[in-house]
């Protein structure tokens, strides 16, 4: 069975042969939720994946909700692939979004939270505190937290106030005892302080609950009829004309100023919030009863995050550290870290490989070694900590040449980037802001070091970004090379970048918005050319192009074997009869995030010529026409061989996988009761700590200069 309205040889030319993207992206983070739900994983590890879950959700609504009811709001009518309209969509998110939190509910309140107090982690409701616990929260309530506060009245002398984005407030009505008329009042909730206040007892009690229960001390002589908490999500997306930018920077700021009084979109309360007090925030944010969501436990559960930082190893799961590969292992100088790459590619993948010990290391290297005369490096998103940037300010001051790309329009780094491009730019950094109607995403680095027989280049090119935080838990590939072909490539599309170039020819990258969809689409298509003998496998985190969706379609049809690992999005119907039949899909999520892209055909070079590539780009119209994206060829050897290893390993996992159906539903591979079967990230862990002992975390050589 099918699980689509249409008859197979109707389905090629019908919109059913797609799955909505939005309808596909909740059907992810149903996953993530799913890993709340396990009782196999530490209940702090489950709580995590709480926050997780709503973190992802406010994402999802500031931008692809936002998104929607502005084309509804515009009578757009244009629609998707999938035939689904925007009214239809905001509908069916709307029924999806509420049994998630339905189920969200279900596992704080019936399972997370009673399990939590019998290991002693104890959230409790104010009125459950004892005296002295009430005297200490009163005590930090007039300290610390009293004269943060500011309660905004609401009448004729008073407007009502902005609500800022994704901020916890107070509904407050109080009355006057002198005429019992019924005031309304806005208190926003410090996002300064910890959303859970720890007391004497070692219990923890929401810091929107101690405001509550000190209100007479805000309102003097009133009496306090209740508060309720509530909140806000705006229309974050930016919205940028760049082409009419006069200064790209100056643009990206004023544009963030703009954002932060963005349309609402949606209401967060509790069943409990007198009508009165709804009616007042539903007219006074131009909202609709549609919009409103209503919420069991606590509102905004991306504070459940405060308590990852508990010391409870036994409740979480243990943080492997990476290992420093081999290859790099005893080197003294940084002309040895060099000379190794002169010798041999480094595939390097994380968080297996460290970060540290790998990439910023081949970063760091660079900025002290007297033999480099050029670094250049695209920055997507990096940490607030950055040893990557640091480096590059230190090869500057040394007389360098150092060119970094900032992507000013990297969704919700922009102000973090703007910070960066500044701090570079003080230090003598050659900065280049993007580029008119494209994000640079690629994760490319380029050195340029002086030699005997000249100048030779070092290319590293990633499928992450150069964060060093987020590769502890990132999967991603990268690879560094001294090869001249990459070499070539890297810089030509450096100069296209920084500079002026057209009509740029590559050997071993393919690079958006020319060559990846073209390059990808061949590959298949040539693939077909093999029938049955045909093989692809492709991991990325996102597939939501409809021409490599079709194409991929033709290629099962001529017999071609498909197997798709895709984290997140897929728009692609897999095992219809007389059009996919062939294509296999899983999703793999667990305590990695599996963000890494890996293209593989059996005969992309010529029958038994294995063609590899990996790289940045997921396949997705934003990434293959609006973005600056490149995938670097892996040439046969060890390191295709490694990357067909864990592309095994992906496939064989089944512990953390997900089956997608036709009808656009998930199932696990195997029952959550299951606890026995393949882990796809204990193996990797396994065989990593095999080949070298795990590096501490911290720990690094230095290394000298010649």
């Amino acid at each position: 069975m099918s699980g689509l309205d249409v008859e197979p040889a109707d389905i090629a030319s019908q919109p059913e042969r797609f799955t909505n993207r939005e309808i596909s992206w909740l059907a992810f983070n149903d996953r993530v939720l799913a890993q709340a739900e396990d009782r196999r994983l530490p209940l702090i590890e489950r709580l995590k994946f709480c926050a997780i879950y709503a973190n992802n959700l406010d994402e999802f609504y500031m931008v692809r909700v936002a998104g929607l009811k502005d084309q509804v709001a515009a009578g757009i009518v244009k629609t998707p692939p999938d035939g689904l309209t925007p009214t239809m969509q905001l509908e069916e998110i709307r029924t999806i979004v509420i049994g998630h939190f339905d189920r969200l509910a279900r596992v704080f309140i019936g399972e997370l939270w009673p399990a939590l107090t019998d290991e002693g982690v104890e959230i409790v409701h104010y009125g459950e505190l004892s005296d002295d616990d009430v005297a200490a929260a009163t005590q930090l309530f007039d300290n610390r937290i009293f004269g943060v506060l500011t309660p905004l009245a609401v009448d004729p002398g008073h407007p009502f106030p902005y609500i800022s984005n994704l901020s916890l407030n107070l509904a407050a009505i109080v009355s006057d005892p002198s005429d019992g008329s019924q005031h309304f009042a806005r208190i926003k909730v410090p996002p300064s302080l910890p959303r859970f206040i720890g007391v004497p007892s070692g219990r923890y009690v929401a810091l929107e609950e101690v405001i509550t229960a000190n209100l007479d001390r805000l309102f003097t002589g009133m009496d306090i009829v209740g508060a309720w908490p509530f909140r806000v999500t705006r229309n974050a997306d930016l919205t940028l004309d760049d082409e009419e930018a006069d200064d790209l920077l100056e643009a990206v700021e004023m544009e963030l100023r703009r954002r932060r009084f963005g349309r609402a979109i949606r209401l967060e309360l509790h069943d409990d919030m007198p009508e009165t007090a709804l009616q007042i925030l539903l007219r006074e944010l131009d909202l609709e009863p549609e919009d409103v969501l209503v919420v069991d436990g606590y509102l905004d559960n991306t504070g459940f995050n405060q308590f990852l930082e508990l010391d409870r190893p036994d409740l979480m799961q243990p943080i492997f550290g990476g290992v420093q590969p081999p290859e790099l292992a005893n080197l003294e100088t940084g002309s040895e870290f060099f000379r190794l790459i002169r010798e041999r590619d480094l595939l390097v993948h994380h968080p297996y490989t460290s970060f540290s010990e790998s990439v910023s290391e081949f970063v760091r290297a660079a900025a002290r070694d007297p033999k480099v005369v050029a670094i250049k490096l695209t920055l997507y998103r990096t940490s607030g900590d950055s040893p990557i940037i640091d480096a590059l300010i230190r090869a500057a001051e040394a007389g360098k040449q150092v060119a970094a790309l900032v992507e000013l329009k990297a969704r919700f780094d922009e102000s973090a980037n703007i910070r960066w491009a500044r701090r570079l730019e003080e230090a003598g950094v050659h900065v280049v802001y993007g580029l008119v109607g494209l994000k640079i995403h690629c994760k490319t680095t380029l050195v340029v070091r002086e030699e005997t027989a000249g100048l030779r280049r070092y290319c590293h090119v990633g499928t992450g970004n150069y964060n060093p935080k987020t590769a502890r838990f990132y999967e991603d590939f990268g690879l560094i090379t001294s090869d001249p072909d990459v070499g070539d490539d890297v810089t030509a599309l450096f100069n296209f970048l920084t500079g002026y170039s057209r009509g740029v020819q590559y050997e071993r990258l393919l690079v958006s918005p020319t060559t990846v969809r073209p390059g990808i689409t061949g590959l298949i298509e040539n693939e077909m050319k093999f029938g049955r003998e045909g093989r692809i496998v492709m991991k990325m985190n996102s597939l939501v192009d409809a021409r490599v969706i079709d194409s991929l379609y033709g290629a099962s049809q001529a017999g071609v074997r498909i197997d798709l690992v895709v984290r997140g999005i897929c728009c692609l119907r897999p095992g219809v009869p007389g059009l996919s039949e062939n294509i296999r899909v899983k999703s793999v999520v667990g305590r990695y995030l599996e963000h890494s892209r890996v293209y593989s055909f059996a005969n992309g070079r010529g029958p038994g010529e294995a063609e590899y590539l990996i790289g940045s780009a997921d396949l997705m119209p934003r990434n293959l026409d609006r973005r600056v994206e490149a995938l670097v060829r892996i040439g046969p050897g060890p390191l295709q061989d490694r990357l067909g290893d864990v592309l095994e390993q992906n496939l064989a996992d089944e512990l953390l996988s997900w089956t997608l159906h036709a009808d656009g539903t998930y199932t696990r591979e195997v029952p959550a009761t299951v606890t026995e079967g393949r882990n796809l990230h204990d193996v990797l862990e396994a065989q990593a700590a095999e080949t070298v002992p795990v590096t501490p975390q911290g720990l690094r050589p230095t290394f000298g200069l010649d």
